[in-house]
């Protein structure tokens, strides 16, 4: 049994990690400020003995007996990260440099929740893990993108100078039960206005493209990259390679959902990536990894949680 620390654990990805960890025997410290978390996330987990919650914001340093991190704090949708930009800099960053500083002191594994972001509007398509990226330093995403490249920078100058068995995960699009229905992303979004009859937003023309990984299979993705070989740090791409464009998920919401919702159109927001495709080479070879869930059974689980939800 270890001991395993989880920032951002009352979230989305951080929540279903929880429940990884707990199935596979180990004890779990889950740490969250809900800023973008939700009690409701873990109350089933409250009453685990192996189950253990610390409030507490990871911008400021944290003392704790652990075996491994895994790095998940950081809000994750437009509508939030922009909020307060500041903010969220800071998580990417300061929290780096707390949850290094802390794997350091212990001698300690490390797991890096990055993101596809860091590849900006990409000039490759699709992108493999050797793409240096196309990111705007100014722009209004720039708090989330350029907070997880420096972050990213930070775990391997931490690896490289002191040492510290460092993994790091770019995850691409994830969607499934407990995502914020809030939370501006694009699949939450099309769900629940098809399912309240609303108008679906899409933003341009729609032809903008993105792919879509169901919850699962990134959490299993994210154990099997911190439980791989011994000097294998990432950064490895963890997403799933079918592409969809915008148009395409929202009539496929729509037949499914059978809801009478129809679209509305939108102006781009500003940097917004036109293009959005993992390869995922490296994981299929290192981790043995690729996903199952196609997306029509991922929605079906999905359009059931939220209309769970809703009413």
């Amino acid at each position: 049994m270890k001991r395993i620390l989880v920032t951002g654990g009352a979230g989305f990805l951080g929540s279903h990690l929880c429940d990884k960890l707990l199935a596979e025997g180990n004890e779990v410290l889950c740490v969250d400020n809900f800023y973008t978390g939700r009690k409701s996330n873990i109350h089933h987990l409250m009453d685990n003995k192996n189950f253990e919650f610390l409030r507490h914001d990871i911008t400021f340093p944290l003392y704790a007996e652990v075996d491994e991190i895994y790095n998940l704090a950081c809000p994750a949708s437009p509508v939030h990260y922009q909020f307060d930009p500041v903010q969220t800099t800071k998580t990417s960053v300061l929290g780096a440099i707390n949850m290094l500083g802390l794997a350091k002191r212990l001698k300690i594994k490390i797991l890096q929740a990055s993101t596809s972001e860091v590849y900006g509007d990409p000039e490759v398509h699709p992108q493999p893990e050797s793409y240096k990226g196309s990111v705007s330093t100014t722009g209004i995403r720039a708090c989330y993108d350029e907070g997880k490249r420096c972050a990213e920078t930070l775990f391997f100058d931490y690896h490289r100078q002191h040492g510290v068995d460092i993994k790091v995960m770019r995850i691409f699009n994830t969607y499934g039960p407990r995502m914020n229905p809030n939370d501006g992303r694009v699949v939450s979004n099309f769900i629940v206005q098809a399912l309240k009859g609303e108008d679906i937003t899409i933003f341009g023309d729609g032809s903008q493209t993105r792919s879509f990984c169901y919850v699962d299979d990134n959490i299993e993705g994210m154990y099997s990259l911190m439980n791989s070989r011994d000097g294998f740090t990432g950064p490895v791409n963890i997403g799933n390679p079918g592409e969809f464009t915008m148009l395409q998920l929202a009539e496929l919401v729509i037949k499914m959902t059978g809801s009478t919702s129809k679209m509305r159109f939108s102006p781009l927001p500003q940097d917004d990536p036109l293009q959005r495709q993992p390869v995922i080479d490296l994981a299929k070879k290192e981790l043995g990894w690729e996903p199952k869930v196609d997306l029509t059974s991922g929605l079906e689980k999905t359009i059931f949680y939220f209309r769970e939800l809703i009413d």
